[in-house]
């Protein structure tokens, strides 16, 4: 095939309502990062909780997230994906401006009869609300409005956008906290996810390939959504994997904190945390290129261990040039094996389970977040505060990464995903 014939394969292999969900998870990412970068130092200083505490809230809201889109995914089938979006994108401006209303005058009465944390905690716990219905949509619709010739091509397209609103994210937060107060990062943020729940309402249309089948009642997204969850092999790799993403949140949970406290005080850690989302956009392509005959899951376990070796750089450098050269080393990892996780998992979902399946691989960044919050949380308040030697924090991060490595090539040794893939 020659490059024209590629490129018209490329033109219409994918229906307008791909382009659609697609630029409106960029707004959604770029909302969310940008308020996940300003989170755990802002709940730190600003709100006076201690490192556990702050890193188990900042666990909280990425857990939640992440492991609510399993059922956000089931109900996105039921639904359908238009309209699962604009109540997910109505839900996370109301969730987004809340959370930038703690502190306003009021919301002063609930704060007289509400224990702080509790009542942080609860707002946190709202943008996951509609998060879990967006990324399930938003990957699902990629499966069902791209043709199978460019559906590889279709989740480096949604991984890139991803990372272009992850990149954005941190640097609107920046700009932002330095004009402005930090809450209004969070308000910032409710704006973004409002523009696209009138751009889902106008321009997206319900995808559906013909053939295709259609949940048709909530008994079968129940029995869908169980069929996955008695997969005892996926479900094991879905577990194995969790190990990733306990090791990458602390990107967000307590690198930040370790920048301030143990390499420099002056750093602007929310403009650090663009550095990943840049490398994946420059290089995503090219990576796509060099690891094209590679299988899936070999890529996904080749990712994995480049990612979990980054904290060990830190460890070495202690600097922030060092700082800048992990999050370069963990996006590596990240873009070799993300954009390939997705399309493995997308061919395992039979015709009019994609929401079900892609919502069950949101899974693994969920249990990530919740155990890496309370995790990262206790390692760097132990190895620092306590013991004073803050680099153990970074080996054991290291330690906990090459085991997940590990874990994930016995288990392609075992079960052989690779050669089914």
């Amino acid at each position: 095939m020659n490059l024209g014939q590629r490129l018209q394969e490329v033109r219409h292999g994918f229906e307008r309502s791909f382009w659609v969900a697609n630029i409106s998870e960029l707004f959604e990412r770029l909302a969310y990062y940008a308020a996940f970068a300003v989170l755990t130092r802002y709940l730190h200083e600003s709100l006076n909780f201690p490192t556990e505490r702050a890193a188990f809230l900042s666990g909280l809201f990425g857990g939640l997230v992440w492991f609510l889109a399993i059922f956000g995914g089931a109900l996105a089938d039921r639904l359908g994906f238009r309209r699962a979006l604009c109540l997910a994108y109505l839900t996370l401006a109301i969730a987004y401006f809340l959370m930038g209303s703690v502190g306003a005058p009021w919301l002063a009465p609930l704060r007289n009869i509400v224990p702080q944390f509790g009542l942080i905690a609860f707002v946190l716990m709202l943008p996951a609300l509609g998060i879990a219905l967006v990324k399930p949509s938003v990957v699902g619709t990629t499966a069902r409005a791209s043709n199978d010739s460019v559906r590889s091509l279709g989740y480096s397209i949604y991984y890139t956008l991803v990372n272009i609103g992850g990149f954005f994210g941190p640097q609107m937060a920046s700009v932002v906290k330095q004009h402005l107060r930090a809450e209004n990062v969070f308000r910032a943020s409710a704006f973004s996810v409002l523009l696209m729940f009138f751009a889902v309402l106008l321009f997206f249309r319900e995808p559906r390939k013909s053939g295709e089948l259609r949940t048709e009642s909530f008994a079968v997204t129940l029995r869908n959504f169980l069929t996955v969850l008695s997969n005892p092999k996926f479900m094991i790799f879905l577990l194995i994997f969790s190990g990733y993403w306990i090791v990458y949140w602390q990107e967000f949970v307590t690198l930040p904190i370790y920048v301030h406290d143990y390499v420099n005080s002056g750093a602007d850690t929310e403009r650090m945390l663009s550095t990943g989302p840049l490398v994946v956009i420059a290089f995503t392509v090219a990576f796509s290129v060099l690891t094209q005959k590679i299988s899936a899951f070999r890529a996904v376990i080749l990712g994995t261990l480049i990612s979990m070796l980054g904290f060990a750089v830190l460890a070495v450098g202690n600097s922030v040039p060092t700082v800048y050269a992990t999050l370069v080393v963990i996006a590596i990892g990240e873009l070799i094996q993300q954009p390939r996780y997705y399309d493995y998992i997308s061919r395992l979902a039979p015709a009019g389970q994609q929401g079900t399946y892609m919502g069950f691989a949101f899974l693994p960044l969920g249990i990530g977040s919740f155990i890496g919050g309370p995790v990262g949380g206790t390692l760097l308040h132990h190895f620092g505060e306590v013991q004073h030697r803050p680099k153990l924090f970074l080996w054991a991060l290291t330690a906990i990464g090459l085991i997940t490595t590990l874990l994930l090539w016995i288990y392609d040794r075992i079960v052989k995903p690779s050669a089914a893939s």
